[in-house]
């Protein structure tokens, strides 16, 4: 899978015995990050995203969630640490109150006046 911004993502196989995947993010021909999650139907389950400290404020994390939610109706952000809560709320993503947040997409009211 490609984005713009030249990064690349390349699903990993599964694991055997697990319901998980790993993606590795690549940026040219480095490795920039890695995250862990799956899909049910249109939900993907994100239960880890890491940046590399070196590549860390130039936005690949958002990028990836930017590529995500163009894939994805509904992302969930599990078991967010707290010094993640930050990022996930500026990428749109809610508390739903359990330690996860949450980012659906919104539907056009029909009807609705402008």
């Amino acid at each position: 899978m490609n984005m713009p911004q030249e990064l690349k993502f390349t699903l990993l196989p599964p694991t055997k015995g697990s319901e998980c995947r790993w993606m590795n993010i690549d940026r040219r021909d480095k490795r920039v990050g890695k995250t862990r999650g799956k899909v049910e139907g249109n939900v993907l389950i994100i239960y880890s995203i890491t940046i590399f400290p070196e590549f860390e404020g130039k936005h690949y994390g958002k990028r990836t969630i930017d590529f995500f939610k163009s894939q994805f109706g509904t992302i969930v952000a599990d078991r967010v640490r707290p010094t993640a809560i930050g990022f996930w709320e500026k990428m749109g993503f809610v508390n739903r109150g359990d330690g996860s947040y949450i980012f659906m997409k919104t539907c056009p009211v029909s009807g609705a006046n402008t």
